[in-house]
């Protein structure tokens, strides 16, 4: 064979390799529409890996490197609150979302969206479901903890 020959033999079994992986993950993809899919694993919310992203995969790395980059805003966050807010004798700090919203809109324009997840993460609380630049500048937000930097 030539050595034209045995890169285009190279190519196609590299080519044939991708489509055997792609059916393969087509095959055991709950979600499939190929024929020949009945091998699939059924999803039951039980299973530790239910919701999940693949292991290695770029989807992985992607949602890690999201997650950091939402705590350490959460961070910067709690830090702006005691920088601004009133430190109570239990050691909280208080702030009023109106005071908040001037300070921490040169940072990041995700305000309410952090506290609702610093919230979540019982870091700090305030009243209501959501907060409105406003009709909710005078609502007190609590900073329970201050977490230290990475």
């Amino acid at each position: 064979m030539s050595a034209r020959g045995h890169r285009m033999a190279g190519k196609i079994a590299l080519w044939q390799n991708k489509a055997d992986e792609h059916k393969e993950k087509q095959l055991i993809n709950p979600f499939s529409e190929w024929e020949g899919a009945s091998h699939r694993a059924k999803l039951s919310k039980d299973d530790k890996e239910y919701a999940t992203p693949v292991p290695g995969s770029f989807t992985e790395k992607r949602g890690r490197e999201a997650s950091n980059h939402i705590s350490n805003e959460i961070i910067q966050l709690c830090h702006v609150i005691a920088e601004h807010g009133t430190r109570q004798a239990d050691g909280t700090y208080v702030v009023t979302f109106g005071e908040l919203f001037e300070a921490y809109t040169r940072i990041s324009n995700k305000l309410v969206g952090m506290l609702m997840r610093a919230r979540k993460q019982k870091l700090l609380t305030f009243e209501g479901e959501m907060l409105f630049q406003r009709r909710d500048d005078d609502v007190k937000i609590t900073v329970f903890t201050v977490p230290d930097w990475n």
